[in-house]
């Protein structure tokens, strides 16, 4: 028989554990949050400051809400992220890493200076080289925000050439 469980606020049944492929670290990992959308879903708690269903839906990525829903159902039955009901609206749900997931950002900006080094993309490319000479000044602020529930995004809206506050990231 199949239990089901529920979590406190977001009331969606919590997966099952899966068997694995293999005992393999890479692959184990990949498991849990190897696809696309769930990496972006990370990647815009992290340096985008989101935190509702509807900003992640507003991302520009184009997710569809079944999608969507489905992952961030995914990601807090892994224990990567959490769902708080928000202060002002007991109704309404905010999403947040947990530890295990702000673990993950030393892996989202190395993905991140990857694909600036190697494809076309729309973070100039000083902002970039900044960011790989200071890997761990923006790893300590990725965690300061986390830690203080500061939702200032660390990149600007791709493309619109802001400034990221605290890091002296400017348009190159």
């Amino acid at each position: 028989m199949l239990q089901v469980m529920f979590d406190n606020v977001s009331r969606v049944p919590k997966e099952p554990e899966s068997k694995r492929r293999s005992g393999c670290p890479v692959s184990i990992s990949l498991e849990l949050f190897g696809d696309r959308w769930s990496l972006l879903i990370i990647r815009d708690l992290m340096v985008r400051g989101f935190r509702t269903f509807k900003e992640f839906q507003k991302s520009g990525e184009g997710i569809s809400t079944n999608i969507l829903a489905d992952r961030l159902r995914k990601l807090e039955a892994r224990g990567i992220i959490t769902a708080e009901a928000e202060e002002t609206d007991g109704r309404s749900v905010n999403y947040r890493l947990t530890e295990k997931g702000i673990d993950l950002a030393p892996v989202l900006l190395e993905l991140l200076i990857w694909g600036a080094r190697h494809e076309k993309t729309a973070v100039p490319c000083a902002r970039i080289a900044k960011m790989e000479k200071n890997r761990e000044g923006v790893l300590a602020e990725v965690r300061r925000r986390w830690r203080e529930r500061d939702p200032t995004p660390l990149l600007p809206k791709f493309g619109d050439g802001g400034v990221s506050r605290n890091l002296g990231l400017r348009k190159g």
